[in-house]
């Protein structure tokens, strides 16, 4: 189903606040437990500041603009993509920070759920007189925000799930080759992706067949890998214990977790730790088939007590399916190439019990369409069926 076209686009951000939410995008996955946020200071029309939260226990999008513009701060213009915080953490209150400064005006995109904050910081600012604006580029912000508004309404991270299929719904030739589906130009768009999350989980088989390393690595213009980039937690879900420590995706920059059940023996636990990788033990799930999977729910609530607000699930079929069976899924990627597989032993993407009839299929909802190359993407959250 294509997008309404009679649909209303969101209101466009004005020119401030979107040089904020420029800055928020640049500290996704970076920030968590905390959500990403950009702020940028503005004296007569001009951007004198730009700054993004740190690392969590470190400096808030605003303190770190308001570092860079100094002195001219005072009687300017702030541009927050959230609500400025009002309470002591691991960091001061930035709306102590922006009374202290002298700002005139401070424009903030969305409200902050945070029990701690919740209007608080609005209305500090109004009491010491600064002039307080909300709205302007929220519709963009909650997209930015979209993990960490579930995490705080739920505990749980924004589960999001990614497959690339051929025309005719193939993610593998018959013999169990999938490489390569999908083209260089979606390659090149799934590592800009990987730094704004939080974990990238794959299934035991997807690592024995396709031996990936799960890092992120977006180049420049000039094909040159930034050796600083936020590198996601990789997690394999490995109920049985099978892959090997030998696996690439326990070298290279990025931490590895390991969930599995207590099917897995110690011994193999101890080969998998020996690689600095952390074992997970979970409670098993009775799936589609007879023998016991890892408890997905389990794990996803997992991530969520670890801070974790975006995490990816890439595959395989058997997870993918578990997923929607269970309803864990708030965003779909799915990357359709311009193949024709065949063969009826060609697996698919999604496995697991799925729909009895077309009525209990799930939907999709918000749809974006967009070309990567010679591949389409296209994004939606799930409707599921009562």
């Amino acid at each position: 189903m294509l997008p309404d076209p009679t649909a209303s686009a969101p209101p466009a951000p004005s020119p401030g606040m979107r040089a904020a939410l420029e800055q928020a995008v640049a500290a996704q996955g970076t920030t968590s437990p905390n959500p990403p946020v950009g702020a940028v200071v503005v004296v007569d029309g001009e951007i004198i500041a730009r700054g993004h939260t740190q690392p969590a226990g470190q400096n808030h999008a605003e303190v770190m603009a308001l570092a860079v513009a100094g002195d001219r701060a005072r009687g300017a213009q702030l541009y927050v993509t959230l609500e400025p915080c009002a309470h002591h953490g691991l960091t001061p209150p930035c709306t102590d920070a922006l009374i202290q400064a002298g700002v005139a005006k401070v424009h903030y995109a969305l409200h902050d759920p945070f029990p701690e904050v919740d209007g608080r910081g609005h209305q500090l600012l109004e009491s010491a007189g600064i002039e307080v604006t909300t709205g302007d580029g929220a519709w963009q912000s909650r997209e930015i925000l979209a993990g960490y508004l579930k995490h705080q309404a739920t505990g749980l991270p924004l589960v999001i799930v990614k497959y690339a299929a051929s025309l005719d719904g193939k993610i593998a030739a018959a013999s169990g080759d999938s490489r390569w589906i999908s083209g260089p130009d979606t390659l090149a768009w799934a590592h800009r992706q990987r730094p704004t999350l939080d974990a990238i989980v794959v299934g035991s088989n997807t690592v024995l067949v396709d031996d990936p390393e799960l890092t992120a690595r977006p180049t420049d213009p000039y094909g040159a890998v930034d050796p600083a980039v936020h590198q996601p937690t990789r997690i394999v879900v490995d109920s049985r214990g099978r892959i090997a420590p030998t696996a690439r995706i326990f070298q290279g920059p990025s931490p590895t977790l390991v969930a599995t059940t207590a099917q897995s023996t110690p011994r193999w636990h101890s080969t998998i730790e020996a690689t600095g990788a952390e074992i997970l033990e979970l409670p098993g799930h009775l799936g589609a088939t007879d023998s016991s999977h890892v408890d997905l729910a389990a794990l996803v609530a997992e991530c969520g007590n670890r801070g974790m607000l975006n995490v990816l699930f890439e595959g395989g079929g058997v997870i993918l399916g578990s997923l929607f069976d269970q309803r864990l899924v708030d965003r779909v990627h799915a990357i359709i190439a311009p193949l024709i597989v065949g063969a009826a032993a060609a697996p698919g993407p999604i496995a697991g019990v799925g729909a009895d009839r077309m009525a209990d299929a799930i939907g999709l909802s918000d749809i974006t369409i967009e070309c990567l190359g010679t591949d389409i993407l296209v994004t939606g959250s799930p409707i599921w069926p009562d």
